[in-house]
């Protein structure tokens, strides 16, 4: 009679070992399918988050303006639409130029929900640009828009920089545009010592924002701490008193 072996120690071993790994991988793929659904739903919040205004859901919202409430909230209520009107949808605020008597030698005229209410949820805004001769839109950036820029009289030293501190800059002369992306430090600069220029510009979004670079940092309120100015672009407390005071700090 012949006689059954009993399994060896590797075998068993070997056995055991692909027993606990098929254990694992049922284990992994069970963590896997409960994961990545809550990552795809991560995924989705945050890109309704991080995207330019929302889409409207009707064909316009002409904006309540004369509302009183006291709530905050991301945009404006809506009249009756049936109450809208033509002179909703038309303005004559970018028709007349702005005073250029600032330290910098710029003013910007923005519509709006008071001058056209009609342009309530539909993500966008123009700019009349009126800069004095050797005047200056310093280091800025928009940080809810893109924004477009054509310009109508005069010559425009134009430009922006990149997240690796890279330089665009361009001359506009009349009739020519440049484009400025989302959130970058941009400037326009009109390089003409006797001509005042014009130039309009179009923003991706109903409410852009602007933040002037040297005036947030050294004329925020409450001031940032001088320490912290000294370190940051190597100067000292006179330089920091000095730049704050020529800011109108």
């Amino acid at each position: 009679m012949e006689l059954q072996r009993e399994p060896s120690k590797a075998s068993t071993d070997t056995l055991v070992h692909t027993m606990l790994w098929n254990e694992k991988v049922i284990e992994f793929n069970m963590k896997i399918n409960y994961v990545l659904p809550q990552l795809f739903l991560c995924i989705i919040t945050v890109l309704n988050y991080v995207q330019s205004d929302p889409d409207p859901l009707q064909d316009y919202c002409v904006a309540e303006t004369r509302n009183t409430h006291n709530l905050f909230h991301n945009g404006q209520p809506c009249i009756n639409p049936d109450l809208a009107l033509a002179s909703h949808f038309a303005t004559s605020a970018l028709s007349k130029s702005g005073a250029t008597g600032n330290q910098f030698g710029f003013n910007v005229t923005l519509t709006n929900i008071n001058n056209l209410p009609g342009l309530n949820t539909l993500g966008l805004v123009m700019a009349r640009i009126d800069i004095a001769a050797n005047g200056l839109i310093p280091p800025h950036s928009h940080p809810r828009a893109s924004e477009v820029t054509i310009l109508l009289k005069g010559s425009l030293l134009v430009g922006f920089v990149d997240t690796t501190n890279r330089l665009y800059t361009q001359q506009l002369r009349p009739g020519d545009s440049f484009v400025f992306p989302k959130g970058l430090i941009h400037f326009l600069y009109n390089i003409d010592p006797v001509n005042v220029a014009l130039a309009v510009s179009g923003l991706s979004s109903q409410n852009p924002g602007a933040q002037i670079s040297s005036v947030a940092t050294f004329v925020s309120k409450p001031p940032i701490p001088d320490e912290i100015l000294k370190k940051g672009f190597k100067i000292s407390s006179q330089d920091v008193m000095r730049i704050r005071k020529n800011l109108g700090g």
